[in-house]
This record gives structure tokens, sequence and C-alpha cells, in this order.
């Protein structure tokens, strides 16, 4: 098979990735791409909003299937572009992506079919938004209604802190129209933890549970990023409670997605919280998690290619999908000033030192000059750590993080500290 990813970051070089170990795969490319990705695809310059440029490419390289990485063209209806044009592709289609192009829409959704999740308020204009914000305690959560990069939720330690949020977002439109309409939410505590799954239709194939990272500094301080570290699996979380977030929350989703006529294909990512009265929903993208699918995928044990052809063709309920016992630990190494400007260009060091030790290097913002890899990104690698166990394989990770060098480097020192305790 010929295959077309779509993406640049270190989803996509993980994806691609795990494509490439498939016997069923005789070539990759992908659209545009990233340094990295460029050692094991041929790279494609057509952004992912290029649906036109991208059908016609794939036309003309007699692409068999197109895998989809990123949120917006999805938002956007690539799938029904792609299949308006004849050609195979892995993804929810407009609507179904839908669940995660708005997060009004998803809200309703779960409170409309009693899916557990935080409760809530959708407001469209500042003034009330303000008005119900100064009759709230804080912490509180204010979160842009559409797709933000990752960075359009704001956890708001004051109200104080929480009426900047809501004027950033609705008066000086700091992520444009995703801020015309606004959720406030209220705060859940616990742990967290990212379930993906692939779905088709009401049937769900769950994915071994990861946890993320999100705040830029030890400790989960600072500003959200789209995600710093993530490891898998979870020893200090109960099955049950894994079990619990399945079949309360991902399966009745995807059923209630049937129901309303926008069936789901493609992978779920539910974000979740472990309260005290049980998992409640955060979240729901309509793709694969980054950096979730750094660690995710390198534990799959059954052919990425078997799945997804399993999932185009109504088979995916037949499907015994293999997860390997490993753990996997992802540290993202990023660019000083992320999540805020950063510069770019800087030459990157030890990648091949790192890889020597058996760390899986993913490639997010990365860019090829003169010969050299450098930097290209707010986050700019993915670095995996495997082992027996959590501890084995964050050893590893940091192992790997303390060879690779560029001029600003920063990380957290913390990923996957809460699994040793």
């Amino acid at each position: 098979m010929r295959i077309l990813v779509i993406g640049g970051g270190g989803r996509e070089h993980a994806i691609v990735w795990a494509l490439k170990k498939s016997e069923k795969v005789k070539e990759v490319f992908c659209a545009p791409g990233n340094a990295g990705i460029a050692q094991l695809a041929e790279c494609v310059p057509i952004a992912v909003g290029q649906f036109d440029e991208l059908i016609r490419f794939a036309k003309d390289a007699a692409v068999d299937l197109v895998f989809v990485g990123p949120d917006d063209p999805l938002a956007d209806g690539i799938v029904d572009a792609f299949e308006a044009a004849g050609i195979q592709t892995y993804g929810p289609r407009k609507n179904a992506a839908e669940i995660e192009g708005s997060k009004i829409f998803m809200k309703n959704l779960l409170k409309k079919y009693n899916i557990p999740t935080a409760k809530y308020e959708t407001f469209t204009d500042y003034e009330s938004a303000s008005a119900y914000l100064r009759e709230q305690s804080a912490p509180i959560v204010i979160k842009a209604d559409g797709l933000a990069a990752g960075k359009g939720v704001t956890v708001a330690a004051t109200l104080e802190e929480a009426e900047l949020a809501l004027r950033e977002a609705m008066v000086d439109k700091v992520f444009g129209e995703a801020g015309n309409q606004i959720v406030i939410e209220e705060f859940l505590e616990g742990q967290e933890m990212s379930i993906l799954a692939f779905v088709d239709g009401e049937t769900v194939r769950a994915m071994v549970p990861a946890q993320d990272h999100k705040p830029i500094f030890d400790g989960d301080k600072g500003p959200n990023t789209g995600g710093m570290g993530t490891y898998t699996p979870l020893p200090h979380i109960d099955q049950a409670i894994i079990d619990e977030s399945i079949e309360n929350i991902i399966i009745p989703t995807a059923k209630a997605m049937v129901s309303e006529g926008r069936p789901f294909r493609g992978v779920l990512f539910a974000g979740l919280m472990i309260t005290k009265d049980g998992p409640k929903t955060i979240e729901f993208n309509a793709r694969m998690g980054d950096p979730e699918t750094q660690v995710v995928l390198p534990r799959l044990e059954t052919d990425l290619v078997d799945i997804v052809l399993a999932s185009l063709n109504g088979r995916l309920d037949q499907l015994d999908i293999q997860w390997s016992d490993e753990a996997a630990v992802c540290v993202v190494v990023a660019s000083e000033g992320y999540p805020a400007s950063y510069p770019k260009g800087r030459v990157i060091t030890g990648l091949a030192e790192a890889e020597a030790q058996g760390a899986l290097v993913f490639h997010a913002g990365t860019a090829e000059k003169d010969g050299q890899f450098v930097t290209n990104g707010g986050r700019v690698l993915g670095v995996v750590g495997r082992g027996r166990d959590i501890a084995e394989a964050r050893a590893r990770a940091y192992e790997a993080v303390s060879v690779i060098n560029f001029e600003g480097k920063q990380n957290r020192t913390d990923i996957a500290a809460k699994a040793l305790r």
C-alpha cells in the first residue's frame, strides 16, 4: 500500500513510524511532514488545509489510504473532501469531528445523554459571561469553544485570573473566532487520564491509557501547553477505574454520536478526570493525542494498518488488538519561551546518540538546514524511553534527553514521577 499521512508534528512522526512497521506498506508520504519524518517518509510541501492540492497529489501518487493526524483539517471536512474524490481516508467526517471542534457541542451532547462531565454554562457575549463569573468561586475553568492549538483552556486559580482569560478570549480575540463562544466550567479535582480509542460507529476498541502533563513547568506550574510529556501504563490508577471510564463515558459517547446521525470513525480521544465521584469527561478530541500517541503506539503489537482497514471496512468488532506490557515515557523538549513566542533555527545536537541508547526520538518542530537539524517550533522533540516498568522507561527517557542539546532547550524533569509514588 501507498499511504499519505496528513500533518507535520510529533504525533504524525509516531504514526508514520508505526505504519512503516507494517509489511503491507510499500511507501509512506507525509504532508507537510518535518525533518525527522523525512528520514522515514517522502515529505510533500503541502499545508494541511490545502485540500484540493492534497487530493491532486494523492491521485497523482496513486495513494491507497490517507491517515489524518491534526484536528483543524478534520474540523474543516478533509475526510469528506477525500471521500468525495474516491480516496479511502481514516478519520471522522466533519459532522463527527465537531465533538472536538466545538466544546459547546461536546458539552451539550454529554448533558443530553447523561455522560459524566463537569457542570458548565455557555456564553456568546462578554458581559453576560463576566456577570456570571462574578457569582462563582475559584478555582474555575474558562474554555474557548473552538480549536485553539491546545491553548484555549485556562484553569484559573483566582476569579481575577478567570476574568483576564475571559477578556483575552472574548474581547482581545487571542484565539480568533475560537473565542467567540465560551464555556465556563466547574473545576474538577483528581488525577487526569487520557484514553484513546479506535472507534467505528458503536464499536469501541480502547487503547492503553496514558497520562499527559500540560503545564510548562515542574509540579504542574505555569501556563498550559500542548503537552510536555506522557507515560503509559498508569500503575497508580486502578484497572476498575479505567474500565469504568470506557464503559460509562467512551462507549456511551460513541453510541450518542450514532444516535445524533454523526457516527464517529477514527480515533476518539477522551481526556478524563478521576474525581471522588468517579471518572468525568474533561474533553474529547477527534484524533490521536499529542504527545500521547508517542507512548501509546510503541506499545501496539497489532499492525496499525490492519486496524485502520478493519475500521474502514466495518470489521473493527472482529479484530483482537494486542498491546505489549512494556512501559513508555515521553519527555517533550521545547524551545525557550514556549508556550509564548520562541526563537527558531537553533542547531540541535545529540540526536544520533540518543537513538543509539535505544530511545525513540519523534520530531515535533524541526527543520533541516545546511545538513543539520534545527529548531522550528515550540515543542521540538518527543523523546521516548521504554522499559519493563515506568522507573526503567523514565530513566532511559531522561538519559536520552540529557545528550540532546540546543540553545535555550527546556523540558520538565518530573514526567511520570506521579507513577513512582
